[in-house]
């Protein structure tokens, strides 16, 4: 194929020159593909179409048999040719009978083709038909020919999209689907519920101009668009205080990917092949995800929607648009449906307006997530296709915590929908009045809440609340969110920060549980069958002691004259403990050697996470001065049962005898010993489990933020030594849950749950 400088330019202007002629538009797209042949020195080039309801129809070929033209068709996913068009991803084999999509359709005589390269034809983010080359040699086509493939594809794009070959009043038999169908069931990723009005967040920015004219002016046009996105950015970090905290650091990883040279200078070849610097960010926009997709690491894939933002932004910059939906005027109640979006993005909105946000992808540990949470905006992902049927305008009620969106829901929905946020409304009312009042039960048994946290953007809460403290800080948020591991001075100012919010109230920081489940881009690893169970945490620690030996030191600085609490997760037997708690000696001993200001006080932890470190106790709990249960992985290990598995997830319930019978051993343990432990986990943050809890000797939770009013009004309603006494009765049975009989029990006794 002939890719030099100037072959994708010759083939471009001629691809214009035809589809800008007077023939009838078929007979141009024959041209067309006899053009891209030719130029590929492909034996076959062949463009298919998409009709509605998600068929593709063939509509030009130079190669196979010109009687199948607009008799092969193929639904998205049937064939290569329809996995091309699902994926929005281009395909290149060296033998593509060999694959097991493969389809036959007689009719075209493709049988004697082995090679095959194609590409979606995309517009507007929509796969509106497939571009295939193909040869009989077995050969893999060079990553070279793949991308001007691609950049042929934009262009046809455009010629497919006028109208002249399909009618643009073609709409998807899915579209009937969703009339009948008005609820869909979605991931909640940040808890809420709210009624509004959908908003697109990206209003369709349409490329007009493909091809340049010009190749130098494109490079100046490409080249203010820089100046006027970096500005842009940075106006943002000022804005919105990003000094210090999450915000920064996910800021930082933000503009690093904006400061890219490799991502500009692909832009600029591009424009080099003979493309405009709008259609020249589309196509490496393109070109990065069909990369990303296809990598296994779900870090570098989470970055798809900052890679996407970022390349939005300098396309409207280049086309003279705004940047979002936020830069328009909102509804009151708007609801942002997005594909995808960034943190940067989602702070850009009126906050006072904004009442939810829809995705048609999105990932618990995102970044817009994560401050979509510290915020209190409801969000919910993976909407799929929904997204796309849903017009500016419409209704819609977005249901954070079941997990559902509805669209243009009946007046019935809306009305048991308003009901709930009404009393949702109220009870968090209630809960904020009681924030001052004490946790203690009716027969006058006092109870600690504290509450989990993880970023800056939770510690509000515990004044809002009136919890006792953070009795979880989970520190690896903030090297999940960089691309880099944290530099010492920024791991201590942000702990500084946190200790500061926290005032008088006492904060527990977990050490970094990283690995496994919870990769960083900065940590090389290995894939692994049971990432939960594999190399994470502690044991990542002990094997890499740099990384604990920076954190430790960054603590001990930020603590200086003061208390600092600290606990290290996954321990599995008494040995790590040992030497972890080796380490920070030896840091505590360099910070007084250096003549360093030490904490105040230090309190050294336990996570009783691993079911086999409950029968480690005695040998344990001399050495600790306090132990937390991590009740989300000890009960998932005690079952055997991975909790992400729906097939399994729900198979024993943590209320059953056998669970319940272990965390009161391990109370009990603690309590001989005289050491203070605090259950820390999804457990404690339901009221039935709280009450399970706190009867089985507990007499600290750490909970989310939104579990503690609902708690504290449980406790203040319970009488301890009724329940304490009815959990010594049925401990014995062997049901399979006791959950029921511990509802019927609250019913009866007047505990509210």
């Amino acid at each position: 194929m002939n890719v030099t400088t100037g072959g994708p330019r010759i083939l471009l202007r001629r691809l214009r020159e035809t589809m800008a002629s007077a023939a009838p538009a078929e007979k141009r797209l024959d041209e067309v593909t006899r053009l891209i042949a030719a130029n590929m020195v492909a034996e076959v080039c062949s463009i298919y179409i998409a009709r509605g309801g998600e068929v593709l129809e063939l509509f030009a070929t130079e190669g196979l048999k010109k009687e199948a033209v607009h008799q092969t068709r193929l639904r998205f996913r049937e064939g290569l040719v329809g996995e091309i068009a699902a994926s929005g991803l281009p395909l290149n084999l060296s033998d593509a009978q060999a694959h097991p999509s493969f389809v036959y359709k007689p009719e075209t005589g493709e049988e004697i083709f082995h090679s095959l390269l194609g590409v979606p034809i995309l517009r507007a983010g929509r796969v509106i038909g497939v571009l295939v080359v193909q040869n009989r040699t077995r050969r893999h086509y060079t990553e070279e020919e793949a991308e001007a493939l691609q950049t042929v594809a934009m262009v046809i794009a455009e010629f497919v999209a006028s109208g002249e070959l399909v009618s643009p009043s073609e709409a998807p038999a899915a579209t009937l689907e969703r009339a009948a169908t008005p609820s869909f069931e979605v991931t909640p990723l940040a808890e809420g519920i709210a009624i509004g009005r959908a908003v697109l967040h990206e209003p369709i920015v349409e490329i007009k101009a493909h091809i340049a004219q010009d190749p130098e002016l494109e490079r100046a046009r490409l080249d203010q668009a820089f100046i006027a996105l970096h500005a842009q950015l940075e106006e943002m970090a000022s804005a919105h205080d990003m000094a210090v905290g999450e915000h920064r650091e996910i800021f930082d990883v933000y503009r690093m990917l904006a400061a890219d040279e490799g991502w500009r200078r692909r832009i600029a070849d591009a424009i080099e092949g003979g493309l405009t610097a709008e259609a020249a960010v589309e196509r490496v926009q393109v070109e990065n995800r069909s990369r990303l997709m296809r990598t296994l690491d779900p870090y570098l894939r989470e970055r798809l929607a900052d890679f996407d933002d970022l390349s939005n932004r300098l396309v409207r910059h280049l086309v003279g648009k705004g940047a979002t939906s936020a830069s328009e005027v909102l509804p009151d109640d708007a609801v942002i449906l997005a594909r995808a979006m960034g943190p940067a993005e989602l702070l850009e909105y009126d906050r006072s307006k904004l009442k939810a946000v829809v995705l048609k992808e999105g990932s618990n540990t995102a970044h817009v997530t994560i401050v979509a949470r510290a915020l209190g905006i409801p969000l919910v992902g993976n909407a799929g296709d929904v997204i796309d049927r849903i017009a500016s305008g419409e209704q819609i009620i977005v249901d954070g915590e079941a997990g559902w969106i509805y669209i243009s829901p009946a007046s019935e929905i809306i009305q048991s929908y308003q009901q709930t946020i009404t009393a949702r409304t109220a009870r968090v009312a209630a809960y904020a009045a009681l924030k001052d009042a004490p946790v203690e039960t009716v027969d006058g048994v006092t109870i600690e809440l504290s509450v989990n946290a993880g970023l800056t953007l939770d510690m509000p809460h515990l004044e809002a609340t009136g919890a006792a403290g953070i009795g979880l800080f989970r520190t690896e948020f903030q090297f999940m969110v960089s691309a880099q591991m944290p530099k010492l001075d920024t791991q201590t100012v942000f702990y500084k920060q946190i200790l500061d919010a926290a005032g008088t109230r006492p904060v527990v920081f977990r050490t970094l549980d990283i690995g496994g489940d919870k990769p960083v881009a900065f940590l090389a690893r290995d894939a692994e069958e049971n990432p939960a169970m594999g190399w994470r945490a502690i044991r990542v620690a002990l094997d890499r002691p740099v990384l604990l030996r920076y954190q430790l030191r960054a603590l001990l600085e930020a603590a200086a004259g003061r208390s600092l609490n600290l606990m290290f997760p996954m321990v599995t037997e008494v040995a790590e403990f040992v030497a972890a708690r080796g380490i920070l000696e030896k840091e505590v001993a360099r910070r007084r050697e250096l003549g360093k200001e030490l904490p105040q006080s230090l309190r050294v932890g336990c996570m009783i996470e691993v079911p086999a470190l409950a029968w480690q106790l005695d040998r344990l709990l001399p050495l600790v001065d306090f132990v937390s249960l991590g009740s989300n992985d000890l009960m998932q290990f005690f079952f055997a049962t991975d909790r992400s598995n729906p097939k399994v997830a729900g198979r024993y319930d943590l209320l059953s005898p056998a669970a319940m019978g272990f965390i009161k051993h391990i109370v009990a343990v603690c309590e001989r010993h005289g050491k203070p432990v605090t259950l820390c986990g999804e457990l404690g943050g339901k009221t039935l489990e709280a009450m399970t809890l706190i009867g089985l000797g507990l007499r600290r939770l750490s909970v989310s933020p939104a579990s503690i009013g609902p708690i504290k009004v449980m406790v203040r309603s319970l009488r301890l030594g009724v329940l304490t006494a009815y959990l010594d009765h049925i401990l014995q049975l062997s049901d399979h849950s006791l959950r029921g009989r511990l509802t019927d029990f609250a019913r009866d006794h007047g505990v509210i749950l």
